[in-house]
């Protein structure tokens, strides 16, 4: 099934109508055992453009446009090699109580990234994945300015 683009979560519908029950795919986490390295790859090797490169509470993450889809966050704090695909949803506690309902659990409590509150999940394989509800839009790259 393909999925519309639009611009707000709660509006992305597949062509059928329907809901996309993940909203969308916004950030991908990639494990680096040395964002620095990694960074200079991504940007230096394949041609992606860094978006922003934090170092705080201990770790660095960098966030590079690599396609046309979700930013690829080269973190720090992820082990190497993983994934962690992390969806936007529109109403996060709505989307929870949903899922919920239907025998979805999270892992933990929910907590919060730079840009709202989030819950980690694991589908019945051990794939770790992430839903969010954006409240601080663009707060990462508004606080980023490019050096040197």
């Amino acid at each position: 099934m393909e999925w519309a683009v639009s611009l707000s979560p709660k509006e992305r519908v597949s062509v059928d109508g329907t809901k996309a029950p993940l909203g969308i795919l916004r950030f991908l986490y990639v494990g680096s055992s040395d964002v620095k390295k990694d960074l200079d790859y991504y940007t230096k090797v394949l041609g992606a453009k860094k978006m922003w490169d934090f170092s705080s509470m201990g770790t660095r993450v960098a966030a590079v446009q690599v396609c046309s889809g979700p930013l690829l966050l080269l973190a720090g704090h992820r082990p190497a090699p993983s994934f962690l695909p992390v969806f936007e949803v529109g109403n996060l506690k709505a989307s929870a109580k949903e899922f919920k309902s239907r025998g979805w659990q999270s892992e933990g409590e929910e907590f919060e990234i730079p840009n709202g509150p989030c819950y980690l999940f694991k589908d019945p394989s051990g794939n770790q994945m992430a839903l969010f509800q954006e409240v601080r839009p663009r707060l990462l790259e508004s606080g980023f300015r490019e050096t040197g």
